[in-house]
């Protein structure tokens, strides 16, 4: 996996920010040896849970959004790694891997703009290589017997961490996407608006529920394909839930558990869902942080929750306030799962 970055304890110990009577969450989770032997290293590790980043927001451009998701990894990690480590906050249950870094990718994207044809397609290839990358890493992660943690990145990884899940299984995983949108666009050349249509229609995905879409934002042929899967995709508005009223919150999140719990489920939340936050399609309306993190905790305490992805998270790398609103935010979903 040419773009793993595997990072070691030193790597951990200049983030961390000690203090005199205190145990940094930092201090406590685990690292790789080395590079070598991947697979073998990751069943031998004590932790559960094993942490990858991703920095790339090729996905999002080729789907015309807000770049920037390649920049939530950092402030995430040290967030992440200096909070506290107690009985509520157990850093030892997590292996902290590293990150796949499409610096390299990201360049070459720079330049290129999804309005013009050529360019686009190169987008999609480029998106087709970090496929196959996410793909391997959720492989050889759950593979092992462990419950991975991807962050950072567009909503198109979704499909590499769905297929190397259904892989590693041995069959289709069901899937909960908190999400404004249903990333159910059109299987013609990847993007972040299609990972969940290309992983149903490659026999990856099984049963798929969407929380909390966006009336205004999802298209009435949509709504109608919606309707003619029911068998398979199951919903709820975002209107339904937190305008009108008429369905409780807590009672769709036992709804949306009975239509994927009888097999290994991936958990995937896309922070243009929660109201106010710098992400790749921002929102004034939407759920609150506390609701996301109240979603988190509820599907992560299932036995069948297989991993979490969180995603699209955008901040302005010249906004030290952005950075540090998202750091703190994704640590806080981090930890709610583990």
């Amino acid at each position: 996996m040419p773009y793993l970055k595997v990072y070691n304890k030193a790597q951990v110990d200049a983030v961390v920010k000690k203090r005199k009577g205190e145990t940094k969450f930092g201090e406590r989770v685990l690292t790789l040896e080395s590079h070598q032997n991947l697979h073998e290293q990751l069943i031998r590790s004590d932790a559960k849970y094993v942490l990858v980043g991703i920095k790339e927001d090729i996905g999002v451009k080729a789907n015309l959004g807000r770049i920037g998701a390649a920049n939530a990894w950092e402030p995430t990690l040290a967030a992440l790694l200096n909070t506290q480590h107690n009985k509520y906050n157990k850093g030892s249950a997590l292996l902290l891997l590293g990150c796949l870094d499409f610096s390299e990718l990201q360049k070459e994207a720079k330049d290129l703009s999804p309005s013009i044809p050529e360019s686009l397609e190169r987008l999609y290839e480029s998106v087709a290589v970090i496929d196959k990358e996410v793909t391997q890493l959720s492989f050889e992660i759950i593979s092992a017997k462990k419950t991975p943690v991807f962050v950072g990145g567009g909503h198109n990884n979704a499909y590499g961490i769905i297929k190397g899940a259904a892989l590693a299984h041995n069959k289709r995983i069901n899937v909960i996407n908190f999400d404004a949108h249903t990333d159910l666009r059109a299987t013609s050349g990847r993007h972040s608006g299609n990972g969940f249509s290309y992983a149903m229609a490659e026999g990856f995905l099984k049963n798929y529920f969407v929380f909390g879409i966006h009336e205004n934002y999802t298209s009435k042929k949509l709504f109608e394909k919606l309707e003619a899967s029911a068998h398979q995709i199951q919903y709820n508005t975002f209107e339904e839930l937190e305008v009108d009223g008429v369905k409780s919150f807590d009672h769709q999140l036992h709804k949306a558990l009975d239509f994927i719990k009888k097999s290994p489920f991936g958990i995937e939340l896309d922070v243009d869902a929660i109201e106010n936050i710098p992400s790749s399609a921002r929102t004034p309306s939407g759920f609150s942080s506390t609701q996301a993190r109240k979603y988190v905790r509820f599907f992560g305490k299932q036995k069948n929750a297989a991993y979490l992805h969180i995603c699209e998270a955008a901040p302005d790398v010249n906004s030290p306030e952005e950075q540090h609103l998202i750091g703190k935010l994704l640590s806080y979903l981090i930890t709610d799962f583990i």
